[in-house]
């Protein structure tokens, strides 16, 4: 099955749509084309491949909403998905937050977030980039575990008053942990892309490679605050804690960092150092995203953090009406303004500190305070007088994005990042910071 085009989705949800009685009815259409292969000792132990598509229907008769999903096509199979969903309407309770479904929206023109080069990604190509992840390891006597996979994608909108939306996208992931043949070594690398040709797995596999190799023999360290340079793998997975969090609802009711006596919040309120520009824009070249979002509406360039200070905050179209403001969707990318020097530079500037590759196993302590812990792992080493002396043990630390930004010394150079916690995609620099709290030793490799 080939990705259905913009007028055959429309052709679809317009049938849908006509046999609908309800007040109001909204149908979503998505499907997936792509492949995967997984390794783990050196060796392929998967590979794979997808090819579906599933229609979602939601009706409505007044403040109730019943939905249901299928993945058969035929006229009959359609009407009688409609009717079970009216059904679930009928028998479903008013929900007190239900907001009408969105009439015509006026669009930007789409981003090139589909590359035809990654939409026709074979077995064949998944296979000879393995390989070359495979023969990094093999020359240098390491056992290698990775996953690359690839998808073409679609999503279609269309509802009763008038809304029709329709996009298309790309993508590749790629991820490698390299081990030294004892376990006591590891490095790790991660990319992800719309377009395949940024994709270099042999560059990303040696430097996997490369800190596998010298993470073996790791010291121990003193747990306490120390420098570190967090490379954007390890800093996305605290970064989209804070950016992920700039809800106004939670904030307004006093359930968000963000939030101050009184029902009052932090937005406007400079927070973090004066060097921190976050913003999202769908038509960025490095980082393109969908140009609406799950129920419609228009994804804008917006600025949510601006010289330090809380610009905007995501508000459902619920709360915005609460509020009486424009609804403000939440973002499917995030980018973060940087400098211009490498991981190199960072650590040539540093007279004593830490570098970290990777963060994880996030967990939450204080929403109050944004606070929380995780472990470092694959590949963290000791820097001084702008060298890397020796690979230290893995901590436990307890750190707030918030203070850590306060903590600010450098900014990188930006990278296109995906987070090894949650997948999500940002374009984040290594982060120079002092005073980053470690608490504990691990014994984690």
């Amino acid at each position: 099955m080939a990705l259905l085009t913009q007028d055959e989705a429309r052709t679809l949800l317009q049938k849908v749509l006509s046999f609908s009685k309800a007040d109001e009815c909204q149908v979503s259409l998505n499907g997936t084309i792509g492949g995967n292969i997984r390794y783990a000792l050196n060796s392929v132990s998967t590979s794979g491949s997808l090819n579906q598509m599933s229609l979602g229907i939601s009706s409505v008769y007044g403040k109730r909403l019943g939905t249901t999903t299928i993945n058969e096509y035929d006229d009959a199979s359609l009407e009688k998905a409609v009717r079970r969903s009216e059904n679930l309407a009928r028998l479903a309770p008013e929900n007190p937050e239900f907001m009408p479904f969105l009439g015509p929206q006026d669009y930007d023109t789409p981003a090139r977030t589909y590359v035809a080069q990654t939409a026709a990604i074979d077995s064949k190509l998944r296979a000879d980039l393995v390989q070359q992840s495979l023969q990094v390891s093999r020359d240098n006597k390491l056992a290698a575990a990775g996953f690359l996979e690839n998808s073409a994608n679609f999503y279609a909108l269309m509802n009763s008053h008038g809304l029709f939306a329709y996009t298309t996208s790309t993508a590749v992931n790629f991820s490698v942990t390299l081990r030294t043949e004892d376990g006591a070594g590891s490095g790790y690398a991660a990319r992800g892309y719309n377009d395949i040709s940024k994709l270099d797995v042999l560059a990303a596999s040696k430097t996997a490679a490369w800190k596998a190799a010298r993470s073996k023999g790791a010291k121990a360290l003193e747990p306490g605050k120390y420098t570190v340079i967090l490379e954007p793998a390890a800093g996305i997975v605290l970064m989209e804690n804070l950016y992920g969090n700039l809800d106004a609802r939670n904030a307004d009711e006093g359930r968000s960092f963000l939030s101050l006596p009184g029902g009052k919040t932090r937005l406007g309120e400079k927070l973090v150092d004066e060097r921190i520009n976050i913003y999202s824009d769908p038509h960025n070249e490095d980082l393109p995203t969908y140009y609406y979002n799950f129920d419609g509406q228009p994804q804008k360039k917006t600025s949510w953090i601006e010289k330090g200070v809380i610009k905007n905050l995501f508000y459902s179209r619920y709360w915005a009406k609460q509020k009486g403001v424009p609804p403000v969707p939440q973002p499917d990318g995030i980018i973060m303004d940087g400098g211009t020097a490498g991981i190199e530079d960072l650590v040539k500037s540093t007279e004593k500190g830490i570098l970290v590759t990777r963060l994880w196993y996030i967990r939450s302590v204080d929403p109050q305070t944004l606070l929380y812990t995780g472990l470092t792992r694959d590949g963290t080493f000791y820097i001084e007088n702008g060298e890397i002396k020796f690979p230290v043990k893995n901590f436990r630390f307890n750190e707030s994005p918030v203070i850590m930004l306060n903590n600010l010394e450098t900014l990188g150079k930006p990278e296109r990042t995906i987070s090894g916690e949650t997948g999500s995609l940002a374009l984040i620099p290594p982060m120079k910071i002092r005073d980053f709290t470690f608490t504990s030793l691990s014994d984690a490799v």
